[in-house]
């Protein structure tokens, strides 16, 4: 058994003002996105400022869809309790499937200010996400979010606030699997150029098996608890479609041109 790290959870604290790691992992995640679309702004036609201009509004839709859809699929009830707990932010709290709304509905407008496809657009940002994705998982161990089941196994450790019983770090799992091998596969595969559609595709259907895999070995959320047959949680049930669609996507994408150049 190992013990869960004592991290204070603000990085930085100077009188009334508090910068707290979980907000750190958010630059993290949009500074790496901006180092590497750079990289590969021409191949879409971009020019490295236009890089910057996108990642602006993906930060918008980030934020706003992902606090928005964690208030509505995880979170109702004490939004309507505390109208201004949605505005605190570094407290923890946000909703991957509302985030990627928001992101795709970015997408969607620079794309049509930009004349581009659209899959061609998210062919282009979905390597550029798994880094945020990993560190935001850190920032949930860090905050103490995010508990796992109890475990036998020799990682397990015990989760601050919840006896002394070994857990899975299920955060941790999500930052290697959502993160690091995400990251590596996207960007091995659009190293060269594919047929629209494809990187995307790959994108919903590896996050979603990640996501639904983990899913078996961290608590469902205590006001929820499990959906249906006491395992299927609101996790699972958010991630199926995201599988299904990469799937179609992919399919999709075998009729489509291989629209980027070398």
């Amino acid at each position: 058994m190992l013990n869960y790290p004592d991290i204070d959870p603000v990085a930085i604290s100077l009188g009334p003002f508090q910068v707290h790691w979980y907000g750190l992992m958010y630059v993290v995640g949009f500074v790496a996105a901006w180092l590497l679309g750079r990289r590969r702004a021409e191949r879409i036609g971009l020019t490295r400022d236009d890089v910057g201009d996108l990642l602006f509004y993906a930060a918008i839709g980030v934020v706003v869809g992902g606090r928005l859809g964690y208030a509505l699929f995880y979170g109702l009830s004490q939004w309507l309790a505390d109208p201004l707990w949605i505005l605190r932010v570094w407290d923890g709290g946000m909703s991957f499937h509302g985030g990627l709304v928001g992101v795709l509905l970015a997408a969607l407008w620079f794309a049509r200010e930009k004349r581009l496809a659209f899959f061609t657009l998210t062919d282009f940002v979905a390597p550029l996400v798994p880094i945020g994705l990993g560190a935001g998982r850190i920032g949930n161990f860090i905050n103490h979010e995010l508990p796992g089941r109890v475990t036998g196994l020799p990682w397990g450790m015990p989760f601050p606030g919840m006896g002394p019983e070994p857990r899975h770090p299920s955060s941790l799992y999500e930052a290697l699997l959502e993160g690091a091998v995400l990251f590596v596969v996207l960007w091995w595969v659009s190293a060269r150029p594919q047929r629209r559609g494809l990187v995307s595709g790959l994108f919903l259907v590896l996050y979603g098996a990640f996501r639904f895999l983990v899913e078996f070995v961290r608590l469902p959320d205590p006001h929820i608890g499990f959906i249906a047959f006491g395992w299927v949680t609101m996790g699972m049930l958010l991630t199926l479609p995201m599988i299904v669609a990469g799937v179609a996507l992919i399919a999709w994408s075998r009729r489509q041109p291989v629209d980027v150049k070398e």
